[in-house]
């Protein structure tokens, strides 16, 4: 096979195919999107620990309380009005899985992070924050403890009737291959977007559950939770990965992947 003909992949962090620990996930947000992730989290640990894998430890942050507009579109119930949402949901999720994941009332901070960072927020700083955060990873030249190392940052967003998901990395060892050309480095959500010319007043609280689905439609996070989960399983069941994301549209049903191949950072 010529060059030019191997197809482009990502292998998995070396250290999560024989992790001494869970993997430590970091959940930023926990709305509409985010309470959908951290359901597919547990499925995902689940399976993970029955096929003899240690399994995931996940810590959810989010300052926000629930409130009415939230019932319905997200996961939460009217007895929870009033409630954080991160404790509210991580409380459910470990009753109901027996699990003993951790609930964080607060805003995320990128200063230290977990071995996975999943972002499931409209917030525009913390994506920037974590930007940087990775960035300086990468330049790291001396390696880190393998268990608390951050290797990925998986980023979801959407809008109405539209999302995406972008699964960024540090520099990650890759071996050597004669059938595929490994990619150790995956551009993450700042690098692949110019999120200065979003407005995040159109995706602020709502009153309502009306005004709710007037800005994002009903099963928009899930549709794209479920797809994201989907990416997520595959890098630790396959330990590989040809692609690194997708472009989803509701109006048409169509998901388009975004190969790993598509393009590089710079200067890296």
């Amino acid at each position: 096979m010529s060059k030019e003909k191997k197809p482009y992949v990502h292998f998995v962090a070396p250290y999560f195919l024989n992790p001494v620990h869970r993997i430590s996930i970091d959940l930023v947000g926990v709305g509409g999107s985010g309470c959908q992730m951290l359901s597919a989290l547990a499925r995902i640990d689940h399976a993970l620990y029955a096929m003899g894998h240690p399994g995931l430890k996940v810590t959810a942050y989010d300052p926000d309380t629930v409130t009415e507009a939230n019932i319905g579109r997200q996961l939460f119930s009217d007895g929870e009005i009033g409630l954080n949402k991160a404790q509210a949901f991580i409380t459910r999720i470990n009753r109901f899985f027996g699990l003993d994941w951790n609930a964080e009332p607060k805003k995320y901070s990128a200063s230290v992070m977990a071995n996975i960072v999943i972002t499931c927020v409209d917030n525009i700083k913390t994506r920037e924050e974590i930007g940087k955060h990775f960035a300086e990873l990468r330049k790291r030249s001396a390696p880190m403890i393998p268990e608390n190392a951050t290797y990925y940052w998986l980023d979801l967003g959407n809008g109405q009737r539209t999302g995406q998901a972008i699964l960024g990395s540090a520099k990650i060892d890759q071996p050597k291959s004669d059938a595929y050309r490994p990619v150790g480095i995956l551009p993450f959500a700042t690098e692949e977007f110019d999120y200065t010319l979003v407005d995040e007043k159109d995706s602020g609280p709502s009153c309502s559950v009306a005004e709710a689905l007037e800005k994002q439609d009903l099963f928009v996070n899930s549709a794209l939770v479920q797809l994201a989960g989907s990416l997520l399983w595959q890098l630790f069941k396959d330990a590989v990965i040809s692609t690194r994301g997708f472009y989803m549209n509701l109006d048409t049903f169509k998901v388009t992947g975004i190969p790993v191949s598509r393009f590089l950072p710079k200067n890296v």
